[in-house]
């Protein structure tokens, strides 16, 4: 008997119109968990790096995590892995909501596509029941009348739906798959769906999860969240509205709460060009508390989580759509401090499926390059004069890729290849060729230089977290706060902690090894589905690389301690790295915008790549060295880039 995962993936050819139901080797979840991790097996023994993303022999997967569906918090996620065509690179994408658990109750762990669809058509999946079912209808169609059409078509109102909105049909690549109160936004997904011609997959599941050890499970959740609760009683009220509280985990700062002084010191107009310091006072805050309190329908959480960190939205005249990660990007990427603006509009990009981070950016680079005589008036024809217009304007053209919208669907970098004309200085925010938060940072950090430059999820609130970002100001202050942080790996990383002078850098050994912590959580997560947000964004998150062992142990039935677990966390982060630097990804591609900080250090930035690839086990162009590979049982990876002449 399999436990915590049904030991089935479902595999469709769209070319063929093929349905298989095929049987999984128990080994493999031994060695990368699920998720991401088996993701990435999937796809370096399936999609050579010939394969570009558009090919049919693309595979799209979809991963819940391995204890995604069981009773443990907060475990819902699905990851969704291809080539992206952005980068050209891995894409693991991650949404939250209900579908993954769905699938796991209908007794699959994976739906697995590759070929094309002749013709757009949808994917039911009732238990053992599978059809491959007309979309024609649904094409123009968003996120959520998606959802509920095809809910009423089937007869079936508990049915969890994922799907693609204009922008994927249009293979837009900043386009998103909506998991209808979450989103696999990054890298270009959606674009990937929409050229297999896949609307959507309709997913009822009415079967059990086997739990190897449930009545100890059942206890040891309880445990945690009573753990929990006892943590929050202690904080002070000012403390209770950070990210500890479970009422409100993850709300304050982005739905019941519009103190934006923090995004507005860090956040960058245009398109990451100027910092918006000092734009934010009382006056402003006071006018947005009122659109959200109109604006506001309810908060709601994903499946097993006490967390209602999601914002219904509901306007006049628009679709409710759902709000989580941010009001800021289109009020930044426009310089319009209107939050009525910035709902309006983001809400018809949740509806067309487009990426809140890349698209405002891909708006503001073309309106950039206007000003600048670049782009023209013909290139432009009927554009309207005012910035809300005009943002209006360009969104329609790129989801609909109609005229110069057809260019910039390709992103900022890609589109300033095309444009030239000096087009590619503006085109400034990206690394690995995808656009990143549009953050101005002052001071230089270490560590966030090293998790930019080198992650490879490429969406920084999927590699940041666990390390305060803002240490304590007194050492005093320090000491008191490491006394129980147990989360930690081992007692050096308090000290390291208690020595970070804000004024100063860390040592480079301190940086590297914090970075790899947090790296090393993030890859557990997206192997196991539990959100990072319980996990790897919270200084004293409850679950650790101390307890997590044990929780997998009781689900799975698999032994396992810190230090396997540790052990399987690097064989994924490898394995993504091998298959990205087998598809032409170096030293050359670890870098980060050149203005993100006030002041650089290039020779600096050098020698903490090499500490870092060093630690790692990479060899200095970034590669994982041969030592590394067979130390984590990738023996199968080593032999394949000796042969092409990468090692």
């Amino acid at each position: 008997m399999r436990y915590a995962e049904t030991g089935v993936n479902l595999e469709i050819d769209l070319s063929r119109g093929s349905i298989e139901k095929e049987e999984t080797d128990p080994r493999l979840t031994e060695l990368y968990l699920g998720g991401v991790g088996t993701n990435a097996k999937i796809l370096w023994d399936r999609v050579p790096p010939e394969v570009e993303p558009f090919s049919p022999d693309n595979l799209l997967i979809f991963g819940p995590g391995l204890l995604t569906g069981t009773l443990i918090t907060a475990t819902n996620r699905t990851i969704v892995g291809t080539i992206s065509p952005v980068t050209l690179l891995q894409a693991h994408s991650m949404a939250g909501g209900f579908w993954g658990p769905e699938l796991k109750y209908a007794g699959y762990d994976k739906v697995i596509i590759r070929g094309k669809s002749p013709s757009w058509v949808y994917l039911w999946i009732n238990n053992d029941k599978v059809e491959i079912r007309d979309a024609s209808h649904l094409l123009g169609k968003g996120n959520l009348e998606t959802a509920e059409l095809i809910r009423k078509e089937l007869k079936e109102d508990k049915a969890q739906v994922a799907s693609i909105g204009l922008a994927g049909e249009n293979r837009v690549y900043m386009a998103t798959i909506d998991f209808e109160k979450s989103s696999a936004a990054r890298p270009g997904v959606g674009a990937i769906m929409g050229d297999k011609k896949l609307k959507a997959i309709a997913v009822r599941g009415t079967k059990d999860i086997n739990i190897a050890r449930p009545a100890e499970l059942f206890e040891l959740c309880n445990e945690m969240m009573k753990k929990i609760r006892d943590n929050i009683d202690q904080l002070t009220p000012k403390e209770q509205r950070g990210f500890l509280n479970l009422s409100s985990w993850g709300v304050p700062d982005i739905i019941k709460r519009n103190d934006e002084t923090w995004h507005f010191l860090v956040g960058a107009w245009g398109n990451a060009r100027e910092r918006t310091k000092g734009f934010w006072n009382k006056e402003i805050e006071k006018k947005w508390d009122e659109i959200m309190a109109k604006a506001r329908e309810r908060v709601v959480g994903c499946y097993n989580c006490p967390v209602a960190c999601t914002g219904v939205i509901t306007l006049p005249g628009r679709q409710r759509w759902f709000l989580k990660c941010g009001k800021q990007p289109y009020i930044w990427a426009a310089r319009i401090e209107d939050l009525d603006f910035g709902l309006r509009i983001q809400s018809l990009g949740a509806e067309y499926g487009l990426d809140l981070y890349s698209t405002p950016q891909v708006i503001a680079f073309a309106l950039e390059l206007y000003e600048a005589g670049i782009l023209t008036d013909e290139d432009m024809a009927g554009m309207p004069s005012d910035t809300e217009g005009r943002f209006f304007w360009l969104i329609n053209k790129i989801a609909r890729r109609e005229g110069i919208g057809d260019v910039l669907a390709n992103g900022t970098y890609l589109a300033a290849r095309q444009i030239g004309k000096g087009a590619e200085a503006y085109a400034h925010n990206t690394v690995k060729k995808l656009e990143q938060v549009p953050f101005k940072l002052g001071m230089w950090d270490y560590r966030w230089f090293l998790m930019e430059a080198t992650g490879e999820k490429l969406a920084n609130t999927q590699f940041q977290g666990l390390w305060p970002p803002n240490p304590l100001p007194t050492r005093e202050e320090r000491e008191e706060f490491v006394k129980d942080w147990i989360g930690v790996p081992n007692e050096k990383f308090k000290q390291y902690y208690v020595d970070s002078d804000p004024r100063s850098h860390p040592t480079m050994e301190a940086a590297c090894e914090t970075v790899d912590w947090m790296e090393m959580m993030h890859y557990i997560d997206d192997s196991t589905g539990m959100c990072n947000g319980f996990d790897s964004r919270v200084r004293k998150t409850p679950f650790d690389i101390h307890n997590l062992p044990h929780f997998i142990s009781l689900a799975t039935g698999m032994a396992l301690n810190e230090a396997e677990l540790w052990r399987i966390a690097r064989r994924n982060r490898t394995l993504v790295r091998a298959i990205n630097v087998r598809r032409g990804m170096r030293r050359k591609d670890e870098t980060i915008p050149e203005d993100r900080y006030k002041h650089r250090d290039p020779e600096t930035e050098a020698k903490l790549l090499d500490e870092y690839y060093k630690l790692k086990g990479f060899n200095n162009d970034g590669i994982p060295t041969k030592e590394t590979l067979d130390e984590l049982g990738l023996d199968y990876v080593r032999e394949d880039l000796e042969q092409r002449g990468i090692l």
